[in-house]
């Protein structure tokens, strides 16, 4: 097991506050490990989680928008579907999500805000937050 450090402590700390206890258990398990991967993940506590969330001058919210609009754009749907859920916790609603999308359409294109939305849709479905019979393009035979 690895030792993990005070920025690595807190980085866990500050995602299993948005996240969950479900969530950072499994984070810092895998942090902790000496497995395949732990030490890209005890990175990310230092680098994403301690240092760039927990910076000053933008808030959380703005923070999320620049994520998900950069993992959009870099066709990335499991680690958008995280930050969908992380967003929503920082105050994100629906309207805002689909907005993004919007905005982002005519920049990165139609078949990156298909995958994009997909993941969206799931990831707010998971979060509680999806609107009654919102379907993916795939689940109404568009894709």
């Amino acid at each position: 097991m690895a030792k993990l450090d005070d920025k690595q402590e807190a980085g866990i700390g500050f995602i299993t506050g948005i996240m969950g206890e479900k969530f950072g258990s499994a984070f810092r398990d895998s942090a902790a490990s000496d497995r395949f991967g732990a030490p890209i993940t005890r990175m990310a506590a230092t680098a994403c989680f301690h240092d760039a969330w927990q910076h000053e001058g933008i808030s959380r919210k703005e923070k999320s928008i620049a994520i998900i609009s950069m993992l959009v754009a870099q066709r990335q749907p499991l680690e958008l579907k995280n930050h969908v859920k992380i967003g929503i916790a920082n105050g994100l609603t629906v309207a805002e999500l689909e907005g993004i999308l919007v905005q982002l359409a005519p920049y990165v294109g139609f078949p990156c805000i298909a995958t994009a939305t997909s993941a969206v849709i799931e990831a707010m479905r998971e979060a509680g937050v999806s609107p009654d019979g919102l379907q993916t393009s795939e689940e109404r035979g568009l894709l």
